[in-house]
This record gives C-alpha cells, structure tokens and sequence, in this order.
C-alpha cells in the first residue's frame, strides 16, 4: 500500500460505538491445526489449502443462496482432501479429529490485553463468525476475556456466510446500530471489503506485514494487533 493509499493518513475516522471481530485467523491462532493433519498422517501444509477451500466453497454456496454450515463445509472438505493412504486412522475418525482441533484453539498474543483495552474506550465489542458461536465462546472463554464481548454472532442465523451484505445486516440489526456506527476488524482482505460494502468501517489487522490487495476496497485503519488498533481509535473522535 502506498503512501496516498495508507488509511491511517486519512481524515478523522468517527470512533464505533461497536467493534464486530472476525474469528478465525482474526482472534484466533489456527497455526496449531496442521498438528492435527500430522496426527493423522496427512501433510501439515494441506491444511492451509483446507481452510481456503472451506472459504472458497462457503462463498459459492452463499452466492448461490445455498449456505451450509462452517462445520459441514469444513468436515466434507476433509473427507474428499485427506489422502486415504497416508492417513493412521479411518477417514471419519480423522476428519473427527482435525474438527475437534477448532475447540483447543488459542487467541493470537496481543487479544486479550486488545479486548481489555478497547473495552476501556467504552466500545461495545461482538464477534461475527462464518464458522461456530461455540468456537469463539471456548475461544474467549480461554482467553478470560468472555466479559467483555457483549454478543457472539454467527452468519448461520443470517442464512449467508461473510462477506454477503445480509450478514453484516444481521450483526447490525442485532446490535440495533447503524453501518456507520460499527467497525469491522478483520485479518482477511475479503471480509474489509465486504463490511465496507454494507456500510460499515473497517480495520485491517496485519500482523505479518503484508500487502493489502489493491482489487479490494482498502480500510479505514490498518493495526499490527489489537493493542495497535485501540491506540489508533483512541485519537479518532
């Protein structure tokens, strides 16, 4: 991103009466997941491959009005990618045991102290999931930091995955807020230039100095962690 482009330059940002976190990969460290494809006796990079598959198929079946669940997605996409012959274990009983890997997942270093501190500046904090609200509890739950998120959505009650415009509707409707008054903070590039799309504000979290994509709308605030991002809103009015 250049300097023209940089959003942290940009005029006064309006700070949120609401932040709607992304879960997976925003909050949560999913690294440990290719752990449980090693478990099993698959290749530990296929589980990168896995997880844009996931995204990749949730978003057609949501553009062709036919959202599943995360985890129905996730598990079938197991079930086609494992390689049958290198696995130690019957194809369910692997796919049974990578899922599982969702619920001993941890938050990235800087989450907790982040959500402490952008709860001091009075933000109301939820979560908006593609995936689980029982993965982002156990998440936050293990994190002790459950308090302070005042709801746990998932795009399932939404009937589309992020980043169709009904889901960002569904997390405003619920908070009773208007787009402008709720910020998206996120790690995928997809899911800003969605929210911006509805009418909300964004915040890209870029924790491993990357590009931002310039075929997509470019965020309002781009934070290295979430400590990052509370000292940025803390200036904006």
């Amino acid at each position: 991103m250049n300097d023209i482009d940089n959003p942290n330059e940009s005029p006064a940002l309006r700070r949120p009466r609401v932040i709607v976190f992304d879960v997976n990969e925003t909050l949560s460290d999913m690294s440990p997941l290719s752990e449980r494809f090693a478990d099993v006796g698959a290749p530990t990079e296929l589980a990168s491959l896995w997880f844009a598959s996931v995204l990749r198929d949730g978003f057609a079946l949501t553009a062709v009005g036919a959202a599943r669940p995360f985890a129905d997605v996730a598990s079938g996409l197991l079930a086609v990618m494992l390689p049958p012959e290198a696995l130690n274990r019957e194809i369910d009983d692997a796919v049974e045991h990578i899922m599982g890997g969702f619920m001993g997942l941890d938050v990235h270093p800087d989450v907790a102290d982040g959500i402490r501190a952008l709860t001091a500046l009075e933000i109301r904090l939820i979560t908006l999931s593609n995936g689980a609200v029982g993965v982002a509890q156990k998440l936050l739950e293990g994190a002790g930091v459950l308090e302070h998120a005042e709801m746990l959505l998932s795009v399932e009650a939404a009937g589309a995955w992020k980043p169709a415009a009904q889901s960002y509707r569904y997390a405003l409707d619920r908070c009773g807020v208007e787009p402008h008054e709720a910020m998206l903070v996120a790690v995928h590039p997809w899911d800003i230039d969605g929210a911006h799309r509805a009418g909300l504000s964004t915040a890209w979290i870029n924790r491993t100095g990357t590009t931002y994509p310039q075929h997509f709308t470019a965020p309002d605030l781009e934070a290295t962690s979430l400590l990052h991002l509370e000292q940025l809103l803390q200036h904006a009015t």
